[in-house]
């Protein structure tokens, strides 16, 4: 398994919260019964970054929290290609006070937000909506980081 993190934010990152965002990563794949070797990227930029790929990629001209690009595809070679996840840390940061919990807590949900979506899980209608959030909840209990 690899977990690549890399920050082109503004925001400075501890060696806590990377360390928390991997073990986000494991405990989704184990939770999912993913049991492949695997390699997935983490990205954390600025609202710009994330405003533009939003834009490229999804059409939608405004900053948003978190963008996943899943490549996995059943392949037959290890380790697999997960994909991508982007993370806005500006916007985690007042998510995280909005919300009135942890920088590190709101950066973990978003990484296992992230996770959900690489591993097939979207939020597309209400039904899809309330099983994604429900995996995330159990994720998020597992890492003893709720509400």
């Amino acid at each position: 398994m690899e977990i690549y993190i890399e920050n082109r934010s503004k925001e400075d990152l501890t060696d806590k919260l990377i360390s928390m965002m991997e073990d986000a990563v494991k405990k989704a794949v184990h939770l999912e019964e993913f049991n492949l070797d695997f390699e997935v990227s983490i990205s954390i930029v600025g609202d710009k970054e994330i405003r533009d790929l939003n834009k490229t990629y999804r059409n939608k001209d405004n900053v948003t929290d978190v963008l996943s690009f899943p490549m996995y595809e059943d392949e037959d070679s290890e380790p697999v290609l997960l994909g991508d996840i982007i993370i806005c840390a500006k916007r985690a940061k007042e998510q995280s006070q909005d919300y009135n919990h942890s920088f590190e807590r709101e950066m973990c949900y978003l990484t296992v937000h992230g996770m959900l979506h690489l591993l097939g899980y979207d939020h597309m209608d209400d039904e899809e909506k309330a099983e994604m959030r429900k995996r995330e909840e159990i994720i998020m209990d597992k890492l003893n980081l709720q509400r």
